[in-house]
């Protein structure tokens, strides 16, 4: 474990009775980033999460967080972390203020302290306003930056988000995106969980994806859409008579077969938006008619119906055996 790891997994194995619901996870996450953990529900993220934030004890392998092994020192690990789940832990009789005080007075935090550290995070989160407000009076969005401040209260160091955009309409999702990247900008490190292909776009600097509680693919958003292909330049022919001269147009750009598929052509290019240029002068020399034509760059989504043969956002039942979901947070006073 070097200075520039937070969190180190190797092997992680979990078993509930019959089902494994991690079978050898590796993972690395480097200090001030965002390492995305990226899967369909039942892949196995939360309950490695819930392994790397000690709420449960691995069948076999071993995990550190902030240098500190998670089976053998869980309390010092519990100080470096702050952890916010797929469900809001907020008090909605409770006012935002007393929400955070309440979780400061939790970790034994100086009085003081918690106030003017309130006060910070609810001018952060946009909450200010809303502050002296009981919580369920909260939009979902409030709820889930309420939700996030009450995880920063004691300043950690390392951030596990456990799918934190759930049920949020896209105005808030777009909004907790910013949120997290400042929270980066200003020196924290975070694991993301998320079934969202486009949220682990926006925000990791590193993927790795898992299906049935094992990494099957590892690399930045850009890496893994490489994996199957780089750019695609698509047209839309007008008239179904047209379509060999298309496909002849489209193959003399790219120097590769283009496919058809009904009425649209493709195929695999280089040079960017450029290429967009010889592909309409090719098409235009050969009188095709196009009623559409674009630059397809290859989405997470391709990579993981390609790496996994179905759709992130495919359901798969979670171990039943799990047990009730738990919650801890942490910090460096903590």
């Amino acid at each position: 474990m070097t200075y520039d790891i937070a969190v180190q997994a190797e092997g992680l194995v979990k078993d509930f009775g019959e089902v494994k619901a991690l079978d050898g996870i590796d993972l690395t996450v480097p200090r001030g980033q965002v390492v995305g953990l990226l899967g369909p529900n039942g892949a196995g993220k939360t309950t490695t999460v819930r392994i790397l934030s000690t709420l449960l004890k691995p069948t076999a392998g071993r995990a550190t967080v902030a240098g500190f092994d998670v089976v053998r020192q869980p309390d010092e690990v519990r100080r470096a972390i702050g952890l916010t789940g797929q469900y809001a832990a907020i008090d909605e009789y409770l006012t935002g203020r007393e929400n955070l005080r309440m979780f400061g007075d939790l970790y034994h935090l100086a009085p003081k302290y918690v106030k003017e550290r309130s006060a910070e995070l609810l001018e952060w989160f946009d909450l200010t306003e809303a502050a002296d407000r009981p919580a369920r009076t909260y939009s979902g969005g409030m709820r889930r930056r309420l939700d996030l401040a009450a995880s920063l209260i004691a300043q950690p160091s390392i951030l596990f988000l456990d799918e934190p955009t759930t049920g949020l309409d896209p105005r808030s999702r777009l909004g907790l995106w910013g949120v997290i990247e400042n929270l980066v900008k200003a020196g924290t490190t975070v694991l993301l969980t998320t079934q969202y292909l486009e949220e682990a776009d926006q925000l990791a600097q590193d993927i790795v994806v898992i299906d049935h509680g094992r990494v099957i693919a590892q690399g930045s958003a850009e890496q893994l859409k490489d994996q199957i292909g780089g750019d695609r330049v698509e047209v839309t022919v007008a008239d179904p008579q047209a379509i060999p001269r298309a496909v002849e147009a489209l193959a003399a750009v790219s120097g590769s077969e283009a496919k058809v598929d009904d009425l649209r052509v493709s195929a695999p290019v280089s040079g960017g938006s450029t290429v967009l240029v010889e592909a309409i002068r090719a098409l235009d020399a050969r009188d095709v008619v196009v009623t559409d034509l674009q630059l397809r760059r290859p989405t997470l989504d391709d990579v993981f119906l390609t790496l996994t043969g179905h759709t992130a956002e495919d359901e798969a039942p979670p171990p039943a055996t799990q047990g009730r979901r738990g919650r801890r947070r942490g910090g460096k006073d903590a």
